[in-house]
């Protein structure tokens, strides 16, 4: 057999499996937990959370369900704001997601819109469960000023985050390599920051083993 006809072995041999390993266990049992509201409601729940965070409408919600196989395990909508809590989830009992409010929604009034920042910054600084935050953005419009922001403040809670482009198939694939190229090199001065970015598109399917992948190594 010609050398150049087999696979790159062992790199994708342990690729596959990951992925396989993302697949099972994001089709395992997901349910959800609590919904909070304030900081005394958060939870101990034993197991390692893996935080979605982002402006509100960047499709968390849309993200949430399509890792986890499911159309209304988090509810999505067209109208920015609609989640004001934390959203806990049960992974299969190895892994807990957790939804955080949208930040940057202007419409919702000023003590709301402190009410929930106080409440994420809290549970970013002090979760000790916390192995990584998704940190969601919409492959149309890249950073803004409040996801600079949000890195700041994970980067001051060494609290270890990964872009995560969402709606990726709504630009074209040159469009997206740049806004890729221009990310990594921001990121690149965060401490935090995951040096790996993950291109996703809940509606065609696209990066989500590869980031259910990834999750699953934490669990």
């Amino acid at each position: 057999m010609n050398n150049s006809d087999t696979p790159d072995t062992a790199a994708d041999a342990e690729l596959a499996a990951l992925v396989e390993t993302g697949r099972k266990l994001f089709a395992g049992p997901c349910d959800f937990v609590l919904g909070v509201a304030t900081e005394s409601q958060l939870p101990d729940t034993g197991l390692t959370e893996i935080a979605f965070a982002g402006r509100s409408n960047v499709g968390k919600s849309s993200l949430i369900n399509a890792l986890t196989g499911r159309k209304t395990l988090a509810r999505t909508s067209n109208t920015p704001g609609r989640t004001k809590q934390i959203n806990f989830f049960n992974l299969s009992d190895q892994l807990m997601l957790v939804d955080l409010p949208g930040y940057g929604y202007a419409r919702a009034t000023k003590s709301h819109v402190a009410e929930w920042t106080e409440l994420i910054e809290h549970y970013l600084k002090g979760r000790q469960p916390l192995r990584r935050a998704c940190l969601l953005i919409d492959a149309r419009h890249g950073l803004k000023d409040n996801d600079r922001q949000a890195m700041k403040l994970m980067d001051a809670s060494a609290v270890a985050y990964q872009v995560v482009l969402t709606k990726s198939d709504k630009i074209k694939p040159p469009a997206l390599q740049r806004l890729i190229d221009e990310t990594l090199a921001e990121l690149a001065s965060h401490t935090a920051a995951h040096p790996e970015i993950c291109a996703t598109s809940a509606i065609k399917g696209t990066g989500i083993p590869e980031l259910r992948a990834g999750l699953a190594a934490l669990a």
